[in-house]
């Protein structure tokens, strides 16, 4: 015998299925609330929109993309959530949502990222709104950006040089006498706002960019004026996102 809930048709359904009812068992009814109530315990930790990919952020994303490569002015969308695993319920309502592209989609212990990219702004911020009303956020709700460490270090020894190039092989390199801006964030997604934002200020040299892991990093190098610029736009980006969530 099956239980379940009986739910009245309108006149519509009546002439289009020719059926008086629609029967939805008990458990049926159960599974779909666990579902939604799944979706909804997501929490929000990174909502990092780009609009225009800077040429030298957009190259090194492409060198850890394991999806669609981004292209210098595709607008980006960054997301990190929590359960880890919920990134992939995050990332199947969002390339559902809209004709977005996933570049990249990252499942660690305890929390989950995924970058979207499309060259229309809209298309991007319409698939993280969807995503939004889905999990039951706002981007005000998102985790504000916690700097844990930020430094200006001039006059890079050689020594000092090499050993930066030999751990991080897919940004640009740093020469000996430049300086060196470097910037850790909690969560990891926000250094990506810092690194577009600096790039488009300065003449500066990206070097490296971790967004991913429990700290994000950001490592950039050039002339020491065009340096504390690249650092003062960075800055001024991490800054906008702790004021919007009212941090």
């Amino acid at each position: 015998m099956v239980t379940g809930t009986v739910v009245q048709a309108t006149r519509a359904d009546l002439e289009r299925e020719g059926a008086s009812c629609v029967i939805t068992t008990d458990s049926e009814g159960a599974r779909l609330s666990r579902l939604n109530s799944h979706v909804e315990s997501i929490e929000l930790r990174t909502y990092v929109f780009l609009d225009s990919l800077q040429p030298q952020l957009a190259a090194y994303m492409g060198t850890v993309s394991q999806g669609f490569l981004p292209i210098p002015g595709d607008a980006c969308l960054w997301l990190e959530v929590s359960p880890g695993m919920a990134v992939h319920r995050v990332t199947d309502i969002a390339l559902k949502a809209s004709t977005v592209r996933l570049g990249q989609m990252i499942v660690e212990r305890a929390f989950g990222s995924l970058a979207l990219y499309h060259r229309d702004q809209s298309n991007v911020l319409h698939s993280g709104d969807v995503v939004l009303e889905a999990i039951g956020s706002r981007v005000e709700q998102r985790s504000p950006a916690d700097v844990t460490w930020t430094e200006i270090i001039r006059a890079i020894t050689p020594d000092h040089a090499v050993l930066i190039n030999r751990q991080n092989r897919r940004g640009s390199m740093i020469q000996a006498g430049m300086s060196m801006f470097i910037l850790e964030t909690e969560p990891a997604g926000y250094v990506l706002i810092a690194a577009n934002e600096a790039e488009k200020a300065s003449n500066i040299t990206v070097v490296d960019v971790k967004a991913v892991g429990a700290f994000g990093r950001l490592t950039l190098a050039g002339h020491e004026g065009d340096v504390e610029e690249a650092a003062a736009a960075a800055m001024r980006a991490i800054h906008h996102i702790n004021a919007r969530a009212g941090a």
